[in-house]
């Protein structure tokens, strides 16, 4: 197995405390996909599949959903089409709506029909004034989403060994990420070379004309502020108000992303380690762990895997998975507390059920196409292709940045060897001259967008258009953070249009 953190996907997060989805969107066919479409807006019936996130109720009476037609190859317009599934809540206000709102909640192939509802309370203030709207990505949830294993194999890939120590090892590895794009190929082929960056950031202007709106106004989060980012260098002019929050570096490479990441979720793991100590140890009687002792932990379980309930064990690829995913919230610091308390015991089930949600898993087993989604996009937007000399070449770098995530963050660089289509760029473009002020929120502890890639992206976007707002805190993002700062200031540029001033900072 090997997995990318890419950038850290909102949506996954969700799946962990609770997702609502709608049953809308469909592919195929070759349907009006001009501006001058109308969308056919009905309310959203309960999913029958887990396609969208594993949920399990309809998101409520006041949500609709509706297809978006594009073109599959926006190089031939009245070629094969893809359906975009679309959700929206209209504003509350009608006399002094602005307009839509279109969010998209990162990974990339995050599921933005099941992630809106379930977010929603947060963005109630906003509702007021926009109609909330989101979309399944192409590519991603029930926008023909990339299917490339059943569920039966993707058990077996997420459970086996993603950082090898043996030739022998490292041969396996190489065999399941063959196997595994092999499988992308034959269930998803007529998609993957079509599922990039650049035609959702299409997608989003065809959406915006669909709904009627002059401007496109955004709220990007992690991976979205790339999609944004692009979005605003193509589409300068139609750029509306727009805030990229959990900011990643457009001027990274895969390489350098990774490593990034390595020594984000490193320093969210002391932090994590620091507030345990503080807060008087693990439940109130164990010593709570040290980094060193978390990564001793991940090496026994490479071995002598850990029961995990209903027949399958806890491994170290879960194991490791699963504490990087507690890390994107000081929300789930107590689950990595629980869940490393009952480790000590012999108990794996609740390191497993957080690494089960970073992959997509629900409880039925159902895995959504999250993981898949994420890969697919990522291979198609980067020309680079990482083999197994490299990797050994690089793993020093990565151990020094993370002795407990370096290795794992190392080799998820080969998740695009053998990759079926090639990639686009080396980094994206996301210079937008021309374009009204975007606001731009890093968080000083964020482990999967680490705090420099939102300076990096005001700069990218040029003079006068990225405008930083700072959080000193922890976790993924600053807006759903909790800091009434990051949340005034936001809202008053949505709202109001009032951008702040340069370097403005909230603790």
């Amino acid at each position: 197995m090997s997995r990318p953190l890419r950038t850290g996907a909102l949506s996954v997060a969700v799946l962990l405390l609770a997702a609502l989805a709608a049953g809308c969107g469909g592919n195929g066919g070759r349907p009006d996909t001009s501006a001058g479409q109308k969308l056919d807006w009905a309310p959203c019936p309960a999913p029958s599949d887990s396609q969208d996130g594993g949920a399990t109720k309809a998101p409520g009476k006041e949500w609709e959903c509706a297809t978006l037609h594009v073109p599959l190859d926006y190089r031939k317009p009245d070629g094969d089409t893809i359906g975009i599934a679309m959700i929206r809540a209209r504003a509350t206000d009608r006399r002094h709506r602005i307009g839509s709102l279109i969010f998209n909640f990162g990974g990339p192939g995050g599921s933005g029909v099941a992630t809106l509802p379930a977010l929603a309370e947060s963005y109630r203030q906003l509702r007021t004034r926009y109609d909330l709207v989101s979309f399944d990505p192409r590519g991603a949830g029930r926008s023909s989403g990339v299917r490339c294993l059943d569920d039966e194999q993707l058990d077996a890939y997420y459970a086996a060994d993603a950082t090898p120590d043996t030739p022998a090892e490292v041969k396996g590895l190489v065999r399941r990420v063959k196997r595994y794009a092999a499988g992308c190929e034959k269930n998803s082929g007529k998609v993957l070379p079509y599922v990039g960056t650049t035609n959702a950031a299409r997608d989003m202007d065809l959406m915006r004309r669909v709904l009627g709106d002059g401007k496109l106004h955004y709220f990007g989060i992690s991976y979205g502020t790339e999609l944004g980012g692009v979005y605003a260098h193509l589409y300068p002019r139609t750029v509306g108000r727009a805030l990229f929050d959990g900011v990643v570096d457009p001027a990274q490479t895969p390489e350098q992303g990774a490593l990034g990441q390595a020594k984000g979720f490193q320093l969210a793991l002391n932090n994590y380690v620091k507030d345990c100590d503080k807060s008087g140890g693990m439940s109130g009687v164990m010593s709570c762990p040290t980094a060193a002792r978390i990564r001793a932990f991940l090496k026994r379980l490479d071995s002598r895997p850990l029961p995990g309930g209903q027949d399958r064990k806890l491994t170290e690829s879960l194991a490791a998975g699963g504490i990087a995913q507690s890390l994107y919230s000081e929300q789930f610091w107590q689950y990595l507390t629980q869940g490393l308390a009952a480790a000590r015991q012999g108990d794996g089930r609740i390191l497993l059920a957080l690494g089960d949600a970073m992959n997509g898993r629900d409880q039925d087993g159902d895995y959504s196409t999250l993981q898949a989604s994420l890969t697919a996009i990522t291979c198609a937007d980067f020309k680079q292709r990482y083999t197994v000399g490299d990797i050994g070449r690089k793993l020093p770098t990565f151990r020094k940045a993370s002795p407990v995530f370096g290795d794992l963050m190392a080799w998820s660089l080969t998740q695009c060897t053998g990759w079926p289509v090639p990639g686009t760029w080396t980094t994206p473009d996301v210079s937008a001259p021309g374009s009204a002020p975007i606001l731009v929120v890093g968080n000083t502890g964020d482990p999967a967008t680490p705090y420099s890639g939102a300076r990096k992206m005001a700069q990218e976007l040029g003079p006068g258009v990225g405008v930083e707002l700072t959080y000193k805190g922890q976790g993924h993002g600053a807006y759903d953070s909790g800091s009434g700062c990051v949340r005034r200031i936001a809202n008053a540029y949505l709202l109001q249009g009032k951008v702040p001033e340069k370097g403005k900072v909230c603790t």
